[in-house]
């Protein structure tokens, strides 16, 4: 058990997929203290926000596999196969669902306010612009190049 964990700290590629997604979170709280003037520790540990830490962690790892396999092997191929699916989904899926919550809340404001109602708000910010998205690429495409993997 113990040769598992020495395993899996030495692998470089992994290790820098997290440190991508550590950095992109803790840049998240950083935004937010500029954008709202308060720390805020639920954007280090929730979703959506600038930048994506799913195309920072996606990206990254992506980078850092092509840098260490090839940009022509099979594993590079894979990897991108999956940056894409997450990428759009960040941006996609996800940003409609919370785009969809918000109207939700609203609604549900609304009824309550009428005294019909008592429902706990669901959380709107789920997903991410294309901007979030591209900042965090190029994040994590920075973050694998000046990571030394190889």
């Amino acid at each position: 058990m113990r040769d598992f964990f020495i395993e899996v700290f030495r692998n470089k590629i992994l290790m820098t997929t997290i440190s991508a997604w550590l950095i992109a979170q803790t840049l998240k709280v950083v935004i937010g203290v500029f954008r709202k003037k308060k720390f805020d520790f639920r954007l280090f540990i929730g979703s959506g926000g600038m930048p994506s830490a799913h195309a920072a962690g996606a990206a990254c790892l992506g980078t850092s596999i092509g840098l260490e396999c090839g940009f022509d092997s099979v594993y590079f191929a894979l990897a991108f196969a999956f940056a894409i699916v997450v990428m759009f989904d960040a941006q996609g899926v996800r940003r409609s669902t919370g785009k969809q919550a918000g109207i939700l809340n609203t609604i549900m404001e609304d009824i309550y306010w009428r005294g019909k109602i008592q429902q706990l708000r669901l959380r709107e910010l789920i997903g991410h612009t294309p901007v979030e998205v591209i900042m965090g690429l190029l994040l994590g495409i920075a973050i694998a190049l000046v990571s030394g993997v190889r």
